[in-house]
């Protein structure tokens, strides 16, 4: 795993500034005459803070994923234990004075109320979630509304000309969760499946590969968020974080909708920017099968919307021209009818072979 700079140069600084701490307990032993002990005890001492500095950052390696609301839980339930701990001692002062327990008294007292304190906040960290979390959000997603990135965005790989095009000023966040279905893919038996799921990891190589554009992969996971699917937890986050989901997944797309959040649909800009055309008009198409009527010809523009040409049937697998009648716009996308005006250039193929295949 990789560690940032500012992290080592954190576990280093502690370390030597342990280390300096150890020297210190060791001047002292050394200094104090009166402390009657074998010369080998300053340095076991000493190496006793080293070793227990180490296991403390061995401890916080070995455990990476670390949750916020359980670390801002167990903080705040500390700090309101110690608090407490400290104004009930000074209550119980006057009574406990000439006790020969009341240093154990008043410490048993502040533990038991520091694990009071740490359970409560662990038990309903659901109430206190707004505590952290939303700082957290406002430091790591700046600005303009974050756009969540679905697993299908991804591996439909059109975001990445969107994003080039400089169309998307706001930052895109995909989620680790989301990473992490993408990796499960990529890793499956099904040869089609590991495709895409290859593809979508080489999307990412190549939106992180843009510095001008502000895309992150967080680790995020609340408690209202365990035991749902991935659509339901990018769902939750952008909800959360008050921003869109980015997908060319159509259930998500209603899911996201039912839960007014709002959804990018990667389909629908596609739709949206396939050139218009209007009754009358004339373009060039190839064609190339047959339609379902007995004269007509299908082809298709670049951008994939399909072309019913009427009389085009015997010219499949010429590049002919065509008059538009009707253009029909469906959820699946857009239909353009049109009928056959001229051969625009020679067969790609003999016209024979194209009829006796529309034939068949």
């Amino acid at each position: 795993m990789r560690t940032s700079v500012p992290l080592l140069v954190v576990r280093l600084a502690f370390i030597v500034v342990v280390g300096g701490l150890g020297g210190w307990f060791m001047q002292l032993d050394l200094d104090d005459k009166s402390f009657a002990a074998p010369q080998w005890v300053p340095w076991l001492v000493f190496f006793g803070i080293l070793l227990s500095a180490l296991l403390i950052i061995g401890i916080d390696i070995w455990v990476p994923r670390k949750r916020i609301e359980t670390i801002s839980a167990v903080y705040f339930g500390l700090l309101v234990g110690l608090v407490l701990g400290y104004a009930v001692s000074l209550a119980l002062f006057p009574l406990l004075e000439e006790n020969p327990f009341r240093k154990g008294i008043q410490t048993l007292i502040t533990a038991a109320l520091c694990y009071v304190c740490i359970s409560l906040l662990l038990q309903t960290q659901n109430d206190f979630r707004f505590l952290i979390p939303y700082v957290e959000f406002s430091r790591e997603v700046k600005g303009l509304v974050p756009y969540v990135l679905d697993t299908s965005a991804v591996i439909d790989g059109r975001i990445v000309d969107l994003v080039q095009t400089g169309v998307f000023d706001n930052p895109l966040i995909l989620p680790r969760f989301a990473l992490e279905e993408l990796h499960s893919i990529a890793d499956t038996s099904d040869k089609l499946k590991r495709a895409k799921g290859r593809r979508g990891l080489d999307m990412l190589s190549k939106l992180q590969s843009l510095k001008k554009e502000d895309f992150q992969i967080i680790d995020r996971e609340t408690p209202e968020m365990e035991g749902q699917t991935v659509d339901m937890k990018l769902v939750l986050l952008a909800k959360q974080l008050n921003g869109k989901i980015v997908t060319g997944d159509f259930n998500l797309n209603k899911i996201a909708k039912l839960h007014s959040v709002s959804v990018i649909n990667l389909n629908e800009i596609a739709n949206a920017l396939k050139p218009s055309f209007l009754p009358g008009e004339q373009f060039d198409v190839d064609l190339v099968k047959p339609g379902e009527s007995a004269d007509q010809g299908v082809g298709y523009l670049e951008d994939g919307t399909m072309v019913v040409v009427e009389g085009g049937r015997k010219y499949v697998g010429n590049n002919v021209r065509v008059a538009v009648t009707k253009v029909w716009q469906t959820q699946a996308g857009r239909m353009i009818f049109g009928r056959y005006v001229g051969l625009v250039s020679s067969a790609t193929r003999p016209v024979a072979k194209a009829e006796s295949s529309g034939a068949s």
